[in-house]
């Protein structure tokens, strides 16, 4: 690690993570309720139907999201499209204050195609503030991780309220009004160049393969992650059946947030005092990937309460990894892209995950019978990558 010298934080970075928590707020808080709406009174749809809609719903966000940075990247500015975005979603938000299919549908179009314009453009522009500071690169986009996980759990539990106070269109009320209170920040900021890049020894070539090989590998990680996923599930749900123990599963939502949260301000401090390479980061957090992994393979098939600190333990480990690995690819691809296609990237690096959650959406079924199946695979696969890249990490040290 490397002491960072003469270089920190603006106001402009609160600007934007305000900004963007408040929008994944609103975001999360309609993921969470909108089936419930669509199953209420006010909508009459059909469990079947809703559920097929619903992934329809999240799933297009990759696509959304993409559209959205071709627009921001290439024709209208990132600027303007993320606060058309914004305004699309807000819309959208009080579209489903109509209670009828034709209001639901509305307001799902403008949500999907709010958000794909207003993520990527957000987050390159917000990248494009760290291309004269480099070193700081990691610290600014794990704030941003951290205000997501805010506006996200904050998001749900006060829409949720509403709804169970007042009802749906006042949920849906709140929901509009707080994306509009996301673009709030955002008139206090100057558009950003992209004309800046960040120095590097690294060829174009070099570049290009750092990208995509980064891409990959999250993408792998992230699909081990889902697979895991299952085990998880299944000891928690077995862990819920022990007599002795009694425990909610907003215990266990307050319980990954209590983690993540502290993890995420010590990595802000960390990193904001202290430089790493990217590559490295990636690297502890594949194998601290692989301890949670291997702790929940070492938990019998029937645990009982005496492994629920094992549990816990590896929920922690999980946590650490997700800091060092969400955040992280973001920086990476922002400091090896070129400025000016910056959205795009970001937006394209969601594919192999979206592409390999598919995948897996095959075997789902397979993997929940055979839960310890599901943690065997996914632990060769952590160990695989954090072997991989760390290799790949001292092959090519001199340019990192």
């Amino acid at each position: 690690m490397k002491h960072i010298i003469a270089q920190t934080h603006t106001k402009d970075t609160l600007l934007y993570a305000i900004s963007i928590g408040l929008e994944r707020s609103v975001f999360y808080a309609i993921r969470g309720v909108i089936v419930l709406y669509m199953l209420s009174e006010a909508i009459h749809m059909e469990q079947e139907n809703a559920f097929e809609l619903y992934g329809w719903f999240v799933g297009s966000f990759t696509f959304s999201q993409v559209l959205g940075a071709i627009l921001g990247d290439l024709i209208i500015g990132n600027r303007k499209a993320l606060f058309l975005g914004g305004l699309m979603q807000a819309l959208g938000a009080f579209c489903f204050c109509i209670p009828t299919v034709f209001g639901l549908y509305i307001g799902l179009f403008l949500v999907v195609v709010g958000g794909g314009l207003f993520v990527p453009n957000i987050k390159s522009n917000f990248g494009k503030l760290y291309l004269s500071k480099p070193k700081l690169m990691d610290a600014g986009f794990t704030m941003l991780f951290v205000a997501i996980n805010i506006g996200a759990f904050g998001g749900v539990v006060l829409t949720d309220y509403f709804r169970s106070e007042y009802g749906w269109n006042a949920s849906f009320i709140f929901s509009g009004i707080m994306m509009l209170l996301a673009l709030t920040p955002l008139y206090f900021l100057e558009a950003v160049a992209d004309d800046a890049t960040v120095k590097s020894k690294a060829t174009i070539k070099q570049r290009i393969f750092y990208i995509s090989m980064a891409i990959l590998v999250v993408g792998l990680f992230w699909a081990f992650y889902e697979i895991a996923n299952f085990r998880f599930f299944d000891v928690k749900l077995k862990l819920n059946e022990i007599p002795d123990l009694t425990i909610s599963e907003m215990v266990w939502a307050y319980l990954e947030v209590v983690f993540i949260l502290p993890i995420s301000i010590l990595a802000v401090v960390l990193w904001s005092l202290f430089y790493s390479s990217q590559f490295f980061k990636l690297v502890i957090g594949f194998i601290f990937g692989m301890i949670s992994f291997t702790i929940l393979f070492l938990i019998p098939e029937t645990p009982t309460a005496q492994h629920m600190l094992l549990f816990v333990v590896s929920i922690l480990c999980l946590g650490v990894s997700e800091i060092h690995i969400g955040p992280i690819i973001q920086s990476l691809i922002t400091r090896y892209a070129n400025p000016k296609y910056l959205a795009i990237l970001i937006s394209l690096s969601l594919i192999p995950m979206r592409l390999f959650s598919f995948i897996i959406g095959f075997y789902g079924e397979t993997l929940t019978e055979n839960s310890l199946i599901a943690i065997k695979i996914a632990l060769i696969g952590m160990f695989s990558l954090s072997v991989g890249v760390t290799l790949f990490l001292f092959w090519n040290k001199k340019y990192l």
